[in-house]
């Protein structure tokens, strides 16, 4: 939590040194395009003597989603920067995660011919901490998993809202703490004593953001991956939907949607939901 913390400091200075205007005089449009949400949601239930049976439970998610974004001339440089956690505490059990994820997207292009640019992209993606309950030790940890992407391509991006990178020579980079203790076929891909595995692929990675009626909007994030040399046919997938409604500036209702497939983590699909009243505030 101590890292979550953190990260959100220094986010805030970042924007609060970059995002003042200009003061020359003759101050021209700004290349950057810059903001985010930060984002509480709570979800509690309690029960005293309730005949039909329950337990009384409380949970929490804090996130920030943030883009900075440059265009200029024939340049165009966009960021997304997404991070949350949460925790949920029931009744006479310890406190466990419901969220855990830091990700950074970042998508360089040089202009071809009408909605296309030449591109290099990275992604890098981790979680903040380990399992929280003391009964058990998870495989996972900061930077335990950590993966990388990077790789050349081709970028068709209509809007800041409507974009596609096509990248057909990517490396991907997968980093674990080697020291530990993991369940048997959750070693991430990586072979046992080693602490990090290189694979070479290909890579899609797709957004779009829309407003399905007023004040409801909805992000799709989707990254699709395949491995040239093990398993090609095998596509990891990575698809998010961020479905908000606002009812006013400062209270939402937040739908959040993820699935992954990723058979060296785990050899079927991986879902979660969080859904709740939300506290946001824009910056």
């Amino acid at each position: 939590m101590k890292k979550f913390i953190l990260f959100i400091t220094l986010l805030t200075q970042f924007h609060n040194l970059y995002a003042q205007e200009p003061t020359t005089e003759n101050t021209e449009k700004s290349v950057w395009t810059k903001g985010g949400t930060f984002t509480f949601l709570l979800n509690q239930s309690a029960f005293e003597n309730w005949i039909a049976g329950g337990v009384s439970n409380v949970s929490g998610t804090v996130g920030v989603n943030y883009d900075f974004n440059y265009l200029k001339d024939v340049w165009s440089w966009d960021n997304k920067i997404i991070a949350s956690f949460g925790v949920t505490k029931i009744k006479d059990q310890d406190i466990q995660k419901s969220d855990d994820r830091l990700e950074w997207n970042s998508v360089l292009g040089k202009k071809a011919q009408g909605y296309w640019y030449y591109s290099a992209f990275l992604n890098f993606k981790t979680q903040f901490t380990d399992d929280l309950d003391s009964d058990t030790e998870g495989p996972t940890k900061f930077l335990s998993p950590g993966y990388l992407q990077i790789g050349p391509g081709m970028l068709w991006k209509k809007s800041d809202n409507l974009k596609v990178n096509i990248a057909p020579a990517t490396l991907k980079l997968i980093v674990v703490d080697k020291e530990l203790t993991l369940p048997e076929n959750a070693y991430f891909g990586v072979e046992e004593g080693k602490s990090s595995r290189m694979e070479f692929g290909a890579s899609i990675g797709a957004y779009y953001k829309f407003d399905l009626m007023k004040n409801i909007s909805m992000e799709n994030i989707l990254n699709l991956y395949t491995n040239y040399l093990e398993d090609p046919q095998n596509v990891d997938l990575d698809y998010t939907m961020n479905l908000v409604m606002n009812i006013n500036k400062y209270i939402s209702t937040t739908l959040a949607y993820q699935t992954i497939y990723d058979d060296n983590a785990f050899e079927g699909l991986q879902t979660r939901q969080v859904f709740g009243l939300g506290i946001n505030y824009n910056f």
